[in-house]
């Protein structure tokens, strides 16, 4: 036990150590909390608490993963696989498969995923006749989701004088009746969606006390891991397990509370003393991922936050080199100017391509990105990107899975009567569909017992009814005896999809058929693996529930290959790489247009800041464009009021403009006035912006503009008149500012008129032809 508590500082291995109540680790970023929370699960198992009587929730199945392999090498494999540890969902989601009969819910309960749900909600919505214009489904979906995660029941919802009035001024009255209906057919369905599983765990435990006793009796230590990151739901379920013994440790950080939009709620772990008397808190300040200067920089700008833990992060790595701050006169030159610094990086320092990360605020910004690292040879990756599971191919073929194990699974069964195409139309399905409603039955009984549920359809299409059933309820009895891996490529044969599939020889279609083989080959690596751990029968139903949970970073296997990285921001929480670029930081870009209005939205917004940089271990290099391609047309971009709340003196911004833009330092307090004063954000500072920006172009590099009036060339007028653009004062020699471009030099002209061309050379494009008459540009010198 000594040599695995010497590998601690003296902070965490006071937090490690102290187990007589409930415990707040407060983990700065890059200070080892998931060495604390694994070497703490060690540490109570070698005081002899049995594994069983260990609860610890992550929030990726990754995460619980790396946690039990690293306990495992302290206390031994069979030790550690006996521990209750997994993503909230996994585990409550055992707990409500022993319990489910009490709620009304078969044992082996589907697990609904996104697509099912959104799929369910437009069949109900269709059957009311609604208008899908008002009743969005993505809408629709996040609103009953809400709902659930804040426990609030579709009966309850109905009985809501508030949500009812909410629902009515935003022209969706009848939302409350689609959820009355989404949540009926789920349990006709035998199917639990996300949010059940944690809206069912609390109605369990509040129903019945004797359940709850159970668990808590079961569950001696309670460990939660991302803190900040739980929503209601979850604060209550783990509230009423640990409130008898208070035997409770949560790891997380305040600065990194990112996912309010989830429903997470930064109030979980700021009030968490408050919650739990006696609590003793664990400060982890010691960063060991980044460099001084990078750490230095995140302190000064999540320090302008009120709402927070109060800590004081500090590295002991080398000092490094001062963040870098970039601007672009465009997007476009701002995707081309990230692309040619990796190269410039990689040739100079020897990086690899995967020791870089571009993260950015919104996945719409990757466009031009993807271009200027194609242009330049540089291979990447989109992280979390359409995954593994979620392809068309793979979800048919889960969703006979999905039937044979639960035949009454309603969204699974509409993906399969037809495909591959067995004479089964939208009209059969729609016929199936209301006789199933008439009667209150599922589908699948419908289908089964024709005569008994009403269901009329004549002889030939009631012989391609059966002849499906007996398909599965062939591999419904097969099922019963064979192990998932016979079961899966049995089902990819007998269903037809694989001859369906191997028919299209075209590159899409090969790209099918290998992702069919994989698949066959993952539920064969899982029984495999399962098998290993002692689980020697392992059937289909275990491979459900492990692939309903998974996640992106779960299922992404890539991250070995050398390709530089590209995802959001919030997407790279948990990550860190040696490069970190971070882009597009500009006012209603980052801080989002949606959160201006809202000081807390604000300091969400600035923690989301404060995650992007602490991602980077020796360089992060921040960019901003001064004009941004938006609803059709170029408009001006200031500077993110984030920049300045960076203490300067970590800050290495050679152009010189960025620090020009000062006059921003004074926007928050601004605009805690301007709310009192009902003054718009965007009035207040708009004249300011842009005169700053039109006024502030004189710097010293190539980057530098005249400071005399700016010539600008008239392309649109030249379009309407046919007429060509007044070039006087263009010539060899003149310096342009181009809209996408940026900065260049002329180096030839040649033609008259209309056909009067350019050749430019750009510093982050090389040279361009140009076509005058068509070219956005302004003369500068």
């Amino acid at each position: 036990m000594e040599d695995f508590l010497q590998q601690l500082n003296e902070s965490q291995r006071a937090a490690v150590t102290y187990t007589d109540g409930p415990a707040l680790v407060v983990a700065g970023a890059g200070s080892g909390k998931t060495r604390v929370l694994t070497y703490k699960i060690a540490y109570l198992l070698l005081q002899g608490v049995p594994p069983y009587a260990i609860l610890a929730l992550t929030f990726t199945n990754k995460a619980a993963r790396e946690m039990k392999e690293r306990i495992a090498s302290i206390v031994g494999e069979d030790t550690a696989r006996r521990l209750w540890m997994g993503t909230f969902h996994s585990i409550f989601s055992r707990i409500l498969r022993s319990e489910a009969q009490r709620l009304g819910y078969p044992s082996a309960f589907t697990i609904y995923d996104s697509a099912d749900s959104k799929s369910l909600l437009k069949s109900i919505m269709k059957e009311m006749q609604l208008d899908d214009k008002l009743y969005r489904p993505g809408m629709v979906q996040s609103r009953i989701s809400n709902a659930k995660n804040a426990l609030i029941t579709s009966e309850m919802y109905a009985c809501s004088k508030d949500l009812r009035e909410n629902d009515e001024n935003a022209r969706i009255p009848l939302l409350y009746e689609i959820y009355k209906r989404y949540q009926s057919r789920c349990l006709q369905a035998g199917a639990m969606d996300f949010d059940d599983l944690l809206l069912q765990t609390n109605i369990l435990f509040r129903d019945h006390p004797d359940v709850l006793e159970k668990y808590r009796n079961h569950f001696q230590y309670i460990l939660v891991d991302e803190y900040q990151d739980t929503n209601f739901a979850q604060h209550l379920i783990i509230q009423k397990l640990s409130e008898i013994h208070q035997h409770i440790c949560v790891v997380g950080d305040d600065a990194q509370s990112i996912y309010s939009f989830r429903g997470a709620n930064i109030d979980n772990i700021l009030k968490f003393k408050n919650n739990y008397q006696g609590c003793r808190i664990f400060k982890l300040e010691q960063n060991y991922r980044s460099t001084q200067n990078i750490v230095n920089a995140a302190n000064s700008l999540i320090d302008k936050n009120t709402e927070q833990i109060n800590k004081t992060v500090y590295s002991e790595n080398d000092e490094g080199e001062k963040i870098r701050v970039t601007p672009s006169y465009s997007d476009y030159e701002e995707g081309y100017a990230v692309a040619a610094a990796i190269t410039e990086m990689r040739m100079n320092r020897h990086y690899d391509f995967n020791d870089f990360a571009i993260l950015y605020r919104t996945n719409a910004q990757s466009r031009i990105l993807e271009e200027a690292l194609r242009k330049r040879n540089i291979p990447y990756r989109i992280y979390g990107g359409l995954s593994f599971y979620q392809r068309k191919e793979i979800k048919d073929i889960i969703a006979y899975f999905r039937v044979i194990v639960n035949p009454h699974d309603e969204e699974a069964l509409k993906r399969i009567i037809n495909y591959p195409t067995r004479g089964i139309g939208e009209t059969t399905v729609s016929k199936i569909t209301e006789a199933a409603m008439e009667k209150g039955i599922s589908l699948w009984t419908a289908l089964s017992m024709p005569e008994e549920s009403g269901l009329s359809v004549n002889a030939g299409t009631l012989k391609k009814l059966n002849a499906f059933k007996d398909l599965i309820e062939g591999f419904i009895e097969r099922n019963n005896h064979l192990p998932a891996s016979e079961m899966a490529a049995m089902v990819v044969k007998e269903s037809g999809i694989v001859n369906n599939l191997f028919q299209d020889r075209s590159v899409e279609g090969i790209s099918k058929q290998e992702n069919l083989q994989e698949l066959v080959k993952g539920v064969n690596e899982f029984c495999d693996i399962k098998r290993e751990e002692g689980i020697e029968e392992v059937s289909l139903s275990d491979f459900l529930a492990e692939v309903s949970l998974l996640t992106d970073q779960d299922t992404d296997k890539s991250t070995t290959a050398d390709r530089v990285t590209m995802m959001t921001i919030h997407a790279a929480k948990g990550l860190e790489f040696k490069n970190v670029f971070v882009v597009g930081l500009e006012e209603d870009l980052f801080p989002s247009s949606m959160s201006k209005d809202s000081l807390k939205a604000i300091e969400e917004e600035r923690r989301l800041f404060y995650v992007a940089i602490t991602r980077a271990k020796e360089n992060c290099l921040l960019t901003y464009a001064k004009s941004r391609f938006r609803n059709g047309q170029s408009q001006i971009c200031s500077p993110s009021r984030f920049l300045l709340d960076i203490d300067p003196k970590f800050l290495n911004s050679p152009q010189g403009n960025f620090q020009e833009t000062s006059f921003m330092d004074q926007r928050f307090s601004r605009l805690q006035k301007a709310k009192e004063t009902n003054e718009s954000f965007d009035s207040q500072f708009s004249s300011s912006l842009s005169g700053r920006l039109a006024g502030s172009r004189s710097a010293k590099s190539n980057h530098s503009v005249s400071s005399a009036k700016p010539n600008y060339t008239s392309v649109e007028k030249a379009k309407s008149t046919g007429t060509a653009p007044d070039l006087s004062g263009l010539k060899v020699g003149s310096r342009i500012q181009h809209d996408r471009f940026g900065i260049g030099e002329i180096l030839a002209i040649e033609g008259n008129g209309g056909d009067a061309k350019a050749r430019v050379s750009f510093e982050h494009f090389g040279e361009k032809q140009l076509l005058l008459k068509f070219a956005k540009f302004t003369i500068i010198g």
